[in-house]
Order: structure tokens, then sequence, then C-alpha cells
């Protein structure tokens, strides 16, 4: 039984889809975080702090899920990914939420529709069926879309229409203060350039499921922390994967634990212990704003500056923590890091960009 293995980017998004331009030409669709305010899955007896721990206990589990397997299976793991997707299969089309598991795989018919009524049809996509299926956000979601590199993954199926698999994404801050979407863009559409664009390989990998880039080292103002050997690899090995899917940063305990303290050296705060538990390096804000060091992830090619909604997040009233933790499984580039830049992926070249933009305004 074929499972999990479309799943390796694991894009899990809750959006309407509207599609803003043909499918030749490229389209967009709007993504909209799970705990935001309009998803469908919003809980308004559940506080913002709430949300928070919710979202890095499903981090810190879901990264669990990464651990090197010695086979083409894996568990869907419970409530992973922070979003969901609406999309519809069959003929006639039938309405789903999105986790896509590939359990048993069929081959339908995916639609997509439009702002104009129109719908979008990819005919005979492989789609998973499966029997024995854990994923489950309270009950309202049906399965994984995967936006992986492997062969029967959402992306690699569509390609061919999409303008040879290009996508990209921009995520707003977790909590904003409008109820602004995120943007997910395919095809033409997908293109990231202009001022400010940087851009890394994509990392060919045995795992072909998961996005694996170079990550050289980070910087704490002028510190530089190098990423150095790991059980995952080394610097030229594709020694990190990116993904939506998970809330935290998750580094080698080596790398993590360098980092932390040159984090630490800078913010002349006083620390607190987390009261969740979840995280190690936690600042009382009650009084004084956190002034967060200038933090840079050196990618091969890429320089990406970190901005404070990237690095660090407020577990409860008063208290500011990293949003970074140690792992010894394969370290994640997580989707708090990702917010306010415009995340390209070019798949024909294996080429992945990132560019700074207010993703409130996309």
């Amino acid at each position: 039984m074929l499972r999990y293995s479309c799943l390796a980017f694991l894009l899990l998004c809750l959006y309407r889809i509207y599609l803003s331009e043909s499918v030749s030409d490229g389209f967009s669709v709007e993504i909209i975080h799970r705990d935001s305010s309009i998803s469908p899955f919003y809980n308004p007896q559940e506080t913002k702090f709430q949300r928070v721990v919710n979202a890095l206990r499903r981090s810190i589990n879901g990264g669990n899920h990464f651990a090197s397997p010695n086979s083409g299976e894996a568990t869907v793991t419970p409530d992973r990914g922070a979003y969901l997707m609406s999309y519809s299969i069959g003929t006639p089309p039938f309405q789903l939420y999105g986790i896509l598991d590939t359990g048993d795989l069929s081959v339908e018919t995916l639609t997509l529709d439009s702002t104009g009524g129109s719908t979008i049809k990819f005919p005979k996509t492989v789609v998973g069926c499966g029997t024995d299926n854990t994923v489950s956000f309270q009950g309202k979601s049906s399965g994984i879309i995967g936006f992986g590199g492997g062969p029967v993954s959402f992306m690699s199926q569509l390609r061919a229409s999409i303008g040879g698999g290009s996508f990209s994404y921009c995520l707003t801050p977790m909590f904003p203060e409008s109820n602004s979407s995120s943007k997910l863009n395919f095809g033409d559409a997908a293109m990231v350039s202009g001022r400010g664009t940087v851009s890394t390989p994509i990392v060919e990998h045995d795992q072909q499921i998961f996005y694996y880039l170079t990550l050289e080292a980070f910087s704490v103002g002028k510190n530089r922390i190098e990423f150095g050997d790991s059980s995952f690899g080394s610097v030229g090995d594709g020694n990190i994967i990116i993904d939506s899917g998970t809330t935290l940063t998750l580094l080698p305990n080596d790398l993590y634990s360098r980092f932390e303290s040159a984090v630490a050296e800078k913010i002349k705060l006083k620390r607190v212990d987390d009261p969740t538990q979840l995280l190690n390096l936690c600042y009382d804000i009650t009084s004084d704003e956190l002034d967060v060091p200038v933090i840079t992830a050196h990618f091969s090619g890429a320089d990406v500056q970190l901005n404070a909604i990237n690095t660090f997040v407020e577990v409860a009233k008063g208290v500011s923590c990293l949003a970074f933790t140690s792992t010894e499984n394969i370290p994640i580039f997580g989707n708090l890091a990702q917010q306010n830049l415009l995340v390209g992926y070019d798949l024909k070249n294996n080429i992945l960009s990132f560019k700074p933009t207010d993703c409130t305004r996309q």
C-alpha cells in the first residue's frame, strides 16, 4: 500500500479557490490559516494563546513524522499542518476539504472552481483513498493535498497543465489584525522576481517527496553559526527541508544549542520559563518591548533575513519565545519563518526563491 508518498511538502491549506487567470497563463488561489476568524474551522471559544500552543504542539509532534523512513510508507499524523484546501473530485464533482491521504489510489477528475462560475477540470488525476487515516481537523477534513516531489503528488500530476509545475505562496502573519488571506500561485502567476529576490537550489535526494535545501549557517547580528555535520547530512548535501505544514523551525541539537546561545547573548530582557513547556528561550515582555536581533538564514546562494514575526512567538500574555526548537529528525524550515516572504518553487529548474513581501497586500 502506497501511503503518504505524495505528501512531502504538505501544504495543508484551508482555502476557497478563486482563479484569477487561465490555466495556460497561471492562476492564483486564496489560502486561509486554519485559525483565521474567517476559517470554517475557527473555534471562537479558544483564545489567541490557546491557538498558538495548539500550533506549537502540532509542529513538535508532527516533526516526528519526518524521521528518515525505511520504506515507502509513513503514518499520517493527527491534526498536522496549518492549512486545509477546498477541492472537488469525480464526475459529477464532489466537494471535499483537503488533507489528502494516499492509501489505495484511484483515478478521478479533480475540479477547481472559478470566480465566474466556470470550472477547470484536471482529468485522470490519481487520488488517494485511505482506509486507515488518522488525520483529523475536528472530523471536518477529507485528506491531504500533496505538493511534494513524488510522482503522484498534486504538483507532479498537474505540472504539464500549469506551466511546468511552478508554484509559489505568500503566508500572512499567523494572527493578523485584519482577516487577510494568503495566496497560492500556479504557473506563470508563480514567478518570483524583482528587487530583493534571492534563490537557492532545490537539492535532489533519495526521498523525492521532500524539498531539500542547503542551509550553510544562521547569523545572529554579526555572529555566524555554521550548520556543521549532523546525522542528516552536512553542508552541500541538502540538509534541511522546507515545509509549510510545520509551524516551528526545527534544527539539529548542536546547531540549535549554538543558535539559541547566540540569540540569548543579544537580548537583555528577563528570561522566564515557557508556561507551555514547549520552547526553551522565552522572555518577559510585560513592560519592555522585545528587541529582536537581525537573524539571517544563509542558504546556498540565498541570504534570507528574518524579522521578529519569523523568529519569536508570543505563547502567553507577556511571554515571547524563540520559535525554533531542536530535533533528532530531519531539520525543517517551518512556516513562521516563511511569513511575509513570497516563496517560489521552480520545479523545472529545481530552484527555490524568496522575496520579502507584505503578504497582506498580495
